[in-house]
Formats: C-alpha cells, sequence, structure tokens
C-alpha cells in the first residue's frame, strides 16, 4: 500500500505544482467575482430610461402612455405634443445622448396595437418593458372603449403570484422551479466538467509515462494495477483540492459582496446572488456519484492512454468514452423536466451514465431511495468490472508500441 501511496503523492504533487493547475484554480473565483460585479455594474447602469412620447392622438392617449410609462419604473417619460419638425429636434436630443429614446403613439397604438420607438440603442430589455407597459394600457383602454369600469379593468390586470413549496424527505421548503433545475443543472456541469477533465488527465498521464519510456523504468519496481491506482487517486485528489479552493473563495466572495458594490458606489441590495441551500443528504450524493464517476471513469481513460502510441490515437480512442458520458449531460432537460418518468429511472440505472443521472434526479425530484441505493450498487459494481478490466488492458498496453490494437486484440489482452 505504502507504493501506491507514494504514487498518489507524486501524482498530487506534479500536477499541483504546474502553473496550469493554478491558473484553473484561480480562474474559478476571478469568473465568481466578475459575475457579481458584472451584476452590481447592471444595476447602476439599469436605472429608469429618459424617453419622450410624441402624442398625435386625440383623446389624452398620450398622457396615459406617459403614466403608464411612469408607473412601471422603467422609465422618465415626457409628453410632446406632435408637430412639423419635431422628429428631427427628437433626433437630435437622442444623439447628443440627453435622451435615450422617443416613443411615437397615434390612435393606431388602440386600434392595431402599433406604435413606434426610435433609439440609438435598441436594449432587449427596454423593449420588452415598454411592449409590457403599452401592452396593459391598450388592454384597459379596448375594454374601457366597451364601457368596462377603470378600476374593475386595473383588478382583473393584477398577476397572479404562485408561491412554490417543494415536498422533500424532510418536509416542504419554499424552493422554485428555477431554483431546482438551476440547482440540478450546474450540479450536472460540475460532474460533467470534473469527471471529463480529469479522467483525461489520467489519459494524458499516461500516455506521456508510455512514450517517454518512463513507464518501463516504473513497472519494475511497482505492479501495473498499483501504478494505474495510483494515477487515478492521484488525479482524483487534485480535483478536490481545486473544488475546495473553489467552494472556499465563493464562499468569502459572497461575504464581501456588499463590501465590493458599496466600493463600486451601488446600493449593496441590489446584488441579489446567494448560495442556495444545500441539503447534507444532497452534497452526500454529490460526492459519492463523483468518486464512482470519476473512478469508473478514470479507469477506461487509463487503459486508453495505455492502449495508444501517440497523442492522436489517444484523442480518437477517447471519444466512445467521451459519448458515453455526454448521454445524461445531454439529457438534462428531460431529467429535470420529470424526474420519475421512465427514460430518467433507465438513465439513474445505467453506470455509465448514472454519475451524472442519479444526482440530477435527486435535486431535481423525489427520488425513491430504494433507486439511488440500487444506482449506487449498479455503480459499484461497474467500478470493479470495469476496472479489472482496463487494469489487464492496462498491464499489456503500457509496454506495447506501435500499432493501435483492435477490439480482438483488447479482447486477447483481457483473457492473458
Amino acid at each position: 500500500m505504502h507504493k501506491v501511496w507514494a504514487i498518489i503523492r507524486r501524482e498530487f504533487v506534479e500536477r499541483v505544482r504546474t502553473k496550469w493547475f493554478w491558473v484553473s484554480a484561480v480562474l474559478g473565483p476571478v469568473l465568481f467575482a466578475g459575475i457579481i460585479v458584472f451584476q452590481i455594474v447592471q444595476s447602476l447602469g439599469g436605472g429608469a430610461r429618459n424617453v419622450a412620447v410624441v402624442d398625435s392622438s386625440t383623446g389624452g392617449l398620450g398622457r396615459r402612455v406617459v403614466e403608464a410609462l411612469e408607473t412601471s419604473g422603467s422609465f422618465r417619460a415626457s409628453l410632446v405634443p406632435a408637430h412639423a419638425g419635431v422628429m428631427d429636434s427628437l433626433r437630435d436630443v437622442v444623439e447628443s445622448k440627453r435622451l435615450n429614446g422617443f416613443l411615437i403613439v397615434s390612435n393606431d397604438l388602440v386600434e392595431t396595437g402599433r406604435a413606434e420607438y426610435h433609439a440609438t440603442s435598441l436594449g432587449m430589455q427596454t423593449i420588452e418593458n415598454l411592449q409590457r407597459s403599452l401592452g396593459r394600457l391598450v388592454v384597459k383602454e379596448r375594454l374601457e372603449q366597451k364601457g368596462v369600469n377603470p378600476g374593475v379593468v386595473d383588478w382583473a390586470q393584477i398577476r397572479v403570484a404562485l408561491d412554490q413549496r417543494k415536498i422533500t424527505r424532510t418536509g416542504t421548503v419554499s424552493e422554485s422551479a428555477a431554483q431546482s433545475f438551476l440547482m440540478a443543472y450546474l450540479m450536472a456541469i460540475l460532474l460533467f466538467m470534473a469527471i471529463l477533465l480529469y479522467g483525461v488527465n489520467v489519459m494524458s498521464s499516461v500516455l506521456e509515462e508510455k512514450t517517454t519510456r518512463i513507464i518501463e523504468v516504473l513497472v519494475s519496481s511497482v505492479r501495473p494495477f498499483q501504478l494505474m491506482l495510483g494515477k487515478i487517486l492521484g488525479a482524483g485528489s487534485v480535483s478536490f483540492f481545486q473544488f475546495v479552493i473553489w467552494g472556499v473563495s465563493a464562499r468569502v466572495l459572497l461575504l464581501l459582496r456588499n463590501p465590493i458594490a458599496r466600493a463600486l458606489g451601488a446600493d449593496p441590495s441590489a446584488v441579489q446572488m446567494t448560495l442556495p441551500h444545500i441539503p447534507a443528504a444532497t452534497l452526500a450524493v454529490f460526492v459519492a456519484f463523483f468518486l464512482g464517476g470519476f473512478l469508473l471513469y478514470s479507469a477506461m481513460f487509463a487503459a486508453v492512454g495505455a492502449m495508444s502510441s501517440n497523442e492522436q490515437e489517444a484523442r480518437q480512442a477517447q471519444q466512445p468514452v467521451t459519448y458515453l458520458l455526454m448521454i445524461s449531460y445531454l439529457s438534462i432537460l428531460g431529467l429535470t423536466n420529470d424526474p420519475n418518468s421512465t427514460f430518467a429511472r433507465t438513465l439513474s440505472l445505467v453506470p455509465f451514465t448514472t454519475p451524472i443521472a442519479t444526482p440530477v434526479r435527486w435535486t431535481a425530484g423525489s427520488m425513491p431511495t430504494w433507486e439511488l441505493v440500487a444506482s449506487l450498487v449498479i455503480l459499484g459494481t461497474a467500478i470493479v468490472g470495469v476496472t479489472w478490466v482496463a487494469a489487464r488492458i492496462y498491464r499489456v498496453g503500457i509496454l506495447m508500441t506501435g500499432k493501435r490494437p483492435n477490439l480482438k486484440e483488447l479482447m486477447r489482452w483481457v483473457r492473458a
């Protein structure tokens, strides 16, 4: 066991000492800090837009449009009567940045639902806010023309607020469908990236030592299986170390978000980003299936590296392994929309897709405990079987050079 530990320590130290490890470790906190700063900057530049309403309608429609825009809170509106030359004058004001844009309304707004908005920058959020405010006004105007009481119209337009409660194993919690989907989606991305990237690292490490003939020296003092196990566990410890750096950095940045907002001259309440509450059971499921998925796919990637003679062969040979991992990643929508469907249950019981599918199902819905246990048992059995096959391919392949073996030769290596 001390030989395996020596290999684990060597793999860990070699990777942690590289500049690219620290670049990737630092990029995570930098990206998270960038998201916080971006949200603050958006709050600084996302105030009310100054617009002019050019009124060519009858019956005071322009004034009511101004009131509707002011009520929305997204605009500061001023009424400009339509007359000759007003368009050119307002265009000059907009170009000089003293006005964000101007809206042209006429009786067509109520009759056909058409209006014009002129601006140098047609932001999507601005257009959506305009359409929403004008849409409510048009509905109200049309109903009033049919004799409906304006107070009744306002009451009828009150939006429905749907309070969402998620039934969990420990009780009922306040969590929206968007929050459940976001948590499951982020979990799937982390699992996919970690398993793939560090599995490929194992393959690259095996291939590098094989092509530089260092592997011949190593196998003279350690068994091939011990060498493969040490490489897998060493790379896995590096990934956990990086996750710890990202997690601690994210926690520290969230604690400092209010001072950062004040330093940028923004209202601290504008930064609404918070880490979602992750139950201990969900975290345990995430860690368990990350470990299982990493062990499963790293063993396959190690075998790919052992049977390849160069980088090009390895990239070609790793594609089937990568495709197996991508199946569950590309099925996130189906897994989150209906976690208890036959499709979702099947993916969580197939060993090559369960490392991602099962944590996503557990996070998105109420997955039965027996299915979780079954997934773990199936994954554990698959790890033993795949590792046994990969170890036999690894044992022969690390000393083989030349043409990449075909399927028949691989089967002969396994039986040898």
